[in-house]
């Protein structure tokens, strides 16, 4: 019974904390590149650049707000169904991590859509002219990359 509030304070706790951490980004990013023109953290690779995108991933499906808060509200639905049913052990530390990571992009995300109707973007890795993104993008990401790791990589009785 313990574990189990333990489970929760702690996937909480961690979840505020990286939100926090993406919103306070994305108030720099506004406040030091609105109108102003990219800034370069490594010449031809890393730069600072903020941009308004209304869409999803790489700007696909420009201003379909409320599918973006339908999908997302369903997907942290979803996530705390699957928190709720998950034993807290070694072996589901990085199911339980994956949860955390994307439950908290989502948030960061989420948190934008509603308050300013589009999500804040600033980080643009040039080589590759990668999509620009932000700290919730890197959440989801790593999070996406998680669960592909134990759907390929482990057993389902781990789980």
């Amino acid at each position: 019974m313990k574990n189990n509030y333990l489970k929760y304070i702690l996937f909480f706790t961690l979840s505020v904390i990286l939100v926090f951490i993406d919103q306070i980004t994305k108030r720099i990013a506004y406040v030091n590149l609105f109108n102003k023109e990219p800034y370069a953290v490594v010449d031809n690779v890393l730069y600072f650049v903020y941009v308004e995108n209304k869409g999803a991933a790489f700007g696909i499906l420009q201003n379909q707000f409320s599918l973006f808060l339908i999908l997302t509200i369903l997907v942290l639905l979803i996530i705390i169904i699957a928190l709720y049913k998950l034993k807290l052990s070694r072996n589901n530390v990085l199911y339980y991590v994956f949860l955390l990571l994307i439950f908290s992009g989502a948030i960061g995300n989420f948190i934008d859509r509603v308050k300013n109707r589009y999500v804040v973007d600033f980080i643009y890795f040039k080589p590759i002219d990668f999509p620009v993104f932000n700290f919730a993008d890197i959440l989801i990401t790593c999070g996406c990359l998680i669960m592909l790791y134990i759907i390929i990589f482990t057993k389902k009785d781990d789980i």
